[in-house]
């Protein structure tokens, strides 16, 4: 059954799943960890410019995870956030073999699969993309 309705809720679900998840990333590299020692795990693992790729990295979760929830530019969001993860799992994961309890890349493979489906089929009638368009 593909029904167009039933692709909006799909859609809408992953986008406010998604959107929760990043905003409680973001959230812990701000609040939860701080900035410092978010850097410092950030140099640990490689990441270039660590103190610049927190900042960059808690603000655009932030910010894009709400982005996602109202459905806001979201196709260009889900891609930033995809690339994000893609250099997570590059940076942090991959050293760590696959499953998501030992640090591995399961976990951000999920999620940048889920955020490969936003940016193919977009926002869904559920969206503020949606309302400005039709406006």
């Amino acid at each position: 059954m593909n029904s167009p309705a039933l692709r909006d809720f799909a859609l809408l679900m992953a986008r406010l799943v998604l959107g929760v998840v990043f905003i409680a990333h973001g959230y812990q590299h701000w609040i939860g960890n701080g900035m410092r020692r978010t850097a410092e795990q950030f140099a640990q693992s490689g990441v270039p410019q660590p103190r610049l790729s927190a900042y960059l990295a808690g603000s655009v979760e932030l910010v894009g995870g709400a982005m996602l929830i109202i459905g806001l530019l979201t196709t260009i969001v889900a891609g930033i956030l995809a690339l994000m993860m893609v250099a997570a799992a590059y940076f942090v994961h991959l050293g760590a073999g696959f499953f998501a309890s030992d640090g591995g890349i399961e976990y951000p493979l999920i999620l940048v699969v889920l955020l490969g489906l936003i940016v193919v089929f977009g926002s869904g009638r559920v969206s503020l993309d949606k309302v400005l368009v039709d406006g």
